[in-house]
């Protein structure tokens, strides 16, 4: 048995195990599952992790509901997608409608969005998180840190926030809050915003903070007053809990599709669509990104989808990854180019007309759309909250 293996040879043999796979290990015996939890262990593992992922692309997708983590081999003959393993430390039962990846943590809202969980999938642990009030059928999400005087101390951070017309009261919602890990509680904060951010627009992370897509404000009376940059990057910078200025785009968009998506550790990929005439599909990546000031690098991708898939994707799908080495876009949507469409699919798409079609399984909920994240194990230990407050549910966990 591995347990009966000296330390070295049993900590040689588990470090070759996938992520999903450790869960098991740890259940078998306290043996191993305090082996898994030491430093030298969590070196030794993530540093094959790294190494493998030069080779491949490990992320983490959500498919009807669930989460797993996945394996994608680019330019090969043909491209592929792989099913590692389904990430089950929030139970095989949990149903996820959104996830959020920042340092290795991934912020997790339930489908019934009544639910709000940060995660570590490499050490399993999690902090489910309890409403101040209830949770709002419209809520956006982010999950970041404050750097704390030394770059390697951080106060993981998430943001919630809505600013709706709700049909059900007749009055526009406007919340935004902050919950931090350190202190297991929430503060308000007081934001006037003049632009709006789509529910269907995922923010993503970099260094600790989160960007979106967003687009300048209508005013209910018309659309007087209206500046010149109508749509750009907005950053939420978790240290000064404080949206920062607009930074710019590489294009102008009208009822297209944008999307973001992170590459590496510090830097912004947007993809542009346009939803007429030829789907044309650029994507830009930036050169220097900070939450006051953004540069982009000359165009990575522009491809005239019109002969591959003939339709745009839409900005409730269109979560993408790029490989800057192959030059290659994998984005995520379902198979739309039927009446009824009933598959979950990537699309690789390159230069000099690559693209191929990768089947990611049945897609039977009209209302989950395939998304992706990149990932990249983290020992990271998430603080849990104080024993009188670690209550799966609130009493009061109610959606709004």
């Amino acid at each position: 048995m591995i347990s009966d293996l000296p330390r070295d040879l049993a900590e040689e043999v588990l470090s070759r195990l996938p992520v999903t796979s450790l869960r098991g290990a740890r259940s078998t015996c306290k043996k191993l599952n305090t082996l898994t939890k030491t430093r030298s262990f969590k070196k030794k593992h993530m540093g094959g992790s790294q190494k493998k992922q030069r080779k491949e692309f490990e992320v983490v997708m959500m498919l009807e509901y669930k989460v797993y983590l996945m394996s994608v081999h680019l330019l090969c003959d043909p491209s592929s997608i792989e099913r590692i393993g389904k990430l089950v430390s929030l139970g095989d039962d949990a149903d996820i409608s959104k996830i959020f990846h920042c340092d290795g943590l991934l912020l997790c809202v339930s489908k019934d969005r009544s639910t709000l969980v940060v995660w570590n999938p490499y050490t399993g642990q999690t902090r489910w998180i309890q409403p101040r009030n209830c949770y709002h059928r419209f809520d956006r999400y982010a999950l970041g840190y404050e750097r704390k005087n030394s770059s390697s101390l951080r106060s993981y951070k998430v943001l919630r926030f809505v600013d709706d017309y709700d049909s059900r009261v007749k009055h526009r919602i406007t919340e935004f809050e902050i919950y931090s890990l350190d202190s297991d509680s929430w503060k308000v904060v007081h934001v006037n915003p003049e632009w709006d951010i789509e529910s269907s627009q995922r923010g993503v992370s970099l260094k600790g903070n989160t960007y979106w897509y967003a687009q300048e404000k209508i005013p209910l009376d018309g659309p007087s007053e209206i500046s010149d940059q109508r749509d750009f990057l907005l950053c939420f910078d978790f240290t000064t809990e404080r949206f920062g200025p607009r930074l710019p785009l590489p294009f102008h968009c009208f009822e297209d599709t944008v999307a973001l998506s992170s590459v590496g550790e510090d830097q912004l990929a947007v993809l542009y669509q346009k939803c007429e005439p030829a789907y044309t599909l650029k994507i830009w990546i930036s050169s220097k990104i900070e939450p006051n000031a953004v540069t982009w690098n000359k165009l990575f991708l522009a491809v005239d989808m019109s002969p591959f898939t003939g339709f745009p994707f839409l900005d409730i799908g269109g979560s993408f990854f790029v490989d800057e080495e192959k030059n290659v876009a994998v984005v995520l949507d379902i198979d739309r180019g039927k009446p009824c469409p009933t598959r979950n699919t990537a699309y690789f798409i390159g230069e000099k007309g690559y693209f191929e079609k990768v089947h990611l399984g049945g897609s039977a909920n009209a209302d989950c759309w395939p998304l992706v994240c990149s990932y990249v194990p983290s020992s990271v230990q998430i603080k849990q909250a104080s024993p009188h407050a670690t209550r799966r549910t609130h009493p009061n966990c109610l959606i709004c």
